[in-house]
């Protein structure tokens, strides 16, 4: 009971300073001529890990844990910080375009365009796993994967503007 409640509370506090440095990364760029691209769905995205958070305060805070689980959670953590690490000040939860600036070819993006969503989905599906949910997992890696499909489509049209930006 006290495992489940603190790893709850680690996710809880770590997801409230990401905003939080998603919030000052976002101001600095679009101070310095970003601009956010599709900002509709944002809200969705935003519902969607609030609404995963507070249904597993609700239905893990006393659960046990799974080890093998928590191990796998532990690793994606390892992977989130790569991303977060990697794109340091242009890190952020919206879909923010600074025309002329490269895209990100280092780090975990050498090997895919997305990692930060690879983190996303395994959060979402192997952090209900860790307390034994996998009706939880299942439910909320559905609605996942519909938000994403919005988030990433939007985010490639306005990744190809760069890509185009750089074409000689």
């Amino acid at each position: 009971m006290i495992a489940a409640s603190m790893l709850l509370a680690f996710v809880t506090i770590e997801r409230l300073g990401e905003l939080l440095l998603a919030r000052r990364n976002t101001k600095a760029l679009l101070a310095k001529g970003a601009y956010e691209a599709a900002p509709g769905h944002y809200i969705f995205i935003v519902a969607l890990h609030a609404a995963w958070l507070v249904g597993l305060w609700i239905f893990a805070w006393d659960k046990p844990i799974e080890p093998g689980w928590l191990a796998v959670f532990i690793l994606l953590q390892g992977l989130r910080f790569w991303v977060l690490g990697t794109l340091g000040k242009r890190w952020t939860t919206r879909i923010i375009v600074f025309p002329g600036s490269p895209l990100v070819r280092t780090g975990p993006y050498r090997f895919l365009s997305h990692p930060n969503y690879v983190v996303v989905i395994g959060e979402i599906a192997v952090l209900p796993l860790c307390f034994g949910l996998v009706w939880y997992a299942v439910a909320f890696s559905a609605l996942n994967a519909f938000v994403l499909a919005v988030r990433i489509r939007e985010e490639n049209s306005a990744l190809s503007e760069l890509r185009h930006d750089a074409m000689p």
